[in-house]
């Protein structure tokens, strides 16, 4: 998969530019059928827009305590399984293909042009049908969950 990068920034004089248009290298996979293109982050929130170094190289790991991670995730068809939890509040854009979100109890099945709005809780993502499936990420840092009246750790 390509996926085309664009950020913008400013010229010394103050003018909106273009600073990164590029095909993205930031490709990293924590799982077999599971392919992360890592787009951007921020470090601190509220973001940091003087800040002058390339976002897509400051993501380490699922979520970034304190900031922000933008990626995109292409599922293969049978990816192998991994449940886990994050301190974040994750917005999710379903943009090809479908794919089961499994919960503790229930499984939830997403398709293209759905999204959802991943609030702390342990989940995995399951391709059964015959097509990749491709979803855009915004994770945002958040307190842990609570649950049973105690905090949630993150899991995987």
């Amino acid at each position: 998969m390509q996926i085309r990068r664009v950020v913008t920034g400013h010229k010394p004089d103050g003018k909106a530019t273009v600073l990164i248009d590029e095909i993205s290298k930031d490709y990293v996979s924590f799982r077999k059928g599971a392919n992360v293109y890592n787009i951007w982050s921020t470090k601190k929130l509220p973001a940091d827009n003087d800040d002058a170094s390339d976002g897509a190289k400051g993501i380490a790991g699922t979520a970034l305590k304190g900031g922000s991670v933008f990626r995109v995730i292409e599922y293969e068809s049978g990816v192998l399984p991994r449940n886990h939890r994050t301190d974040s509040i994750d917005y999710a854009i379903i943009l090809k293909g479908e794919i089961e979100m499994e919960l503790d109890d229930e499984c939830v099945r997403l398709r293209a042009g759905d999204v959802l709005v991943q609030r702390g809780t342990i989940h995995n993502w399951v391709n059964r049908s015959n097509e990749t499936c491709i979803i855009a990420f915004v994770l945002i840092d958040a307190l842990p969950a609570t649950i049973g009246g105690e905090q949630s750790k993150p899991v995987g």
